[in-house]
């Protein structure tokens, strides 16, 4: 009888045990596990805020060096970097060479030159004529005038053969500058007969000088060639004499103004260099981005501020990137972006409390991208979560994400 109740008791109590370790086991797997997070701090310190985008330098005075006239350009023989000095001669252009004719026109040129020899050979005919009518009228003269010491012909009549005589010396003169001028003619349909191998170069050359002082940046053309007036050939420049040209869009251009300071990186391995901005252009101008989409940008130019030795890498027309300051705080209170986000349209944060997200509004005014100015809601030392999920929410339990080690 005292086994059966010993028994009875060890049962009920193992039971008992079994269902104790089952509720808690039961309450361990469905109890709210806290949500791991990423944290940031409120911190309170400078702030930046700028305008960041792609620019490229430039020779602050370039001078290009056209083709005055057009003709046959030798090799030039300055190649890029080589310093010139003001009115060096850096390229010579001699006459070009005689335009070849096809068949045809040979047979049309030579044509008009049988044409002009006719045409010759009638003035002089003319010339003859007239030195002819000149002769008679002379005679006529001497005639009347002898007529005349006799009293045999009136006053009028010698004034009329002197009349013939000057009226035929004019028709004399006509003829010959006839026959210059039809010889004229005969001579230049000649010369396009002339075989452009035959030609020649002749003795004459035009001579290039360099305009000012300073280093070829670029040659346009270097071998030789026949050119046309105007075509460009060099551009020379003074490369420590640098400006950057960044291309920034209307809305961050507005935000400028001229002496605003600049950093310029990205352009090499060396450190990032100090400009400040001299020019915002007024003339804004239309560029299609590489996605297609249309942007309005402006030209802001910005000057070195560092020595020129800091500059001694960068040359003409290099990429970089260019970031004008817009506004600085000293001591401003800052609270990383990643932590914000929009909710019923303010800008709000959770803040750790005793280990839960706490919903808090916040003011917040400048902004960089990174973190943002905040003027009201948060104090430095906080804690907030950073990139907050669906997961999070009002007092949801929270711990801190542990760090991923490191790649070997």
């Amino acid at each position: 009888m005292k086994i059966n109740r010993f028994n009875l008791k060890f049962r009920t109590l193992f039971w008992l045990v079994a269902a104790l370790v089952l509720a808690a086991l039961l309450v361990f797997a469905f109890r709210p596990r806290p949500v791991l997070v990423d944290l940031g701090e409120i911190s309170r310190g400078p702030l930046t805020v700028a305008v960041r985008d792609e620019a490229r330098t430039r020779v602050r005075d370039v001078y290009g060096v056209s083709a005055p006239v057009s003709g046959r350009l030798l090799r030039v023989g300055n190649r890029a970097g080589e310093r010139v000095e003001a009115g060096a001669v850096i390229a010579v252009i001699q006459p070009g060479p005689a335009v070849f004719v096809d068949e045809r026109s040979r047979q049309e040129i030579q044509a008009g030159v049988r044409s002009a020899q006719a045409a010759l050979a009638l003035a002089r005919a003319e010339q003859e004529r007239a030195e002819a009518q000149l002769a008679f009228a002379r005679i006529e003269a001497e005639r009347a005038e002898t007529l005349f010491a006799a009293n045999v012909v009136s006053q009028s009549a010698l004034d009329r053969a002197r009349l013939n005589v000057r009226t035929a010396a004019a028709v004399v003169g006509n003829a010959r500058a006839g026959v210059g001028v039809r010889q004229a003619d005969l001579d230049a349909a000649r010369v396009r007969l002339i075989d452009p191998a035959a030609a020649g170069s002749g003795s004459r050359a035009v001579s290039i000088r360099a305009p000012v002082a300073g280093r070829v940046l670029r040659v346009l053309q270097e071998s030789e060639s026949v050119v046309a007036q105007g075509a460009p050939l060099m551009e020379i420049g003074d490369p420590g004499d640098l400006e950057v040209v960044a291309e920034l869009l209307s809305s961050d251009a507005a935000r400028i103004s001229a002496g605003a300071p600049a950093v310029i990186d990205a352009w090499g391995n060396g450190p990032a260099l100090q400009g400040r901005v001299r020019l915002v252009e007024p003339y804004g101008f239309l560029k299609v981005s590489a996605l297609g989409v249309e942007e309005q940008r402006v030209n802001v130019i910005i000057d070195p501020v560092d020595p020129p030795a800091a500059w001694a890498a960068v040359g003409h027309g290099y990429r970089v990137e260019a970031a004008v300051t817009v506004w600085r705080g000293e001591a401003v209170v800052q609270v990383p972006v990643a932590a914000l986000f929009r909710q019923q349209g303010r800008w709000t944060v959770f803040v750790v409390e005793g280990g839960r997200a706490r919903l808090r509004r916040v003011d917040i005014g400048q902004n960089n991208g990174e973190v943002a100015e905040v003027r009201a809601g948060l104090k430095p030392g906080e804690r907030v979560v950073l990139h907050p999920g669906q997961s999070v929410a009002d007092r949801t339990a929270i711990r801190l994400r542990p760090s991923a080690p490191a790649l070997p």
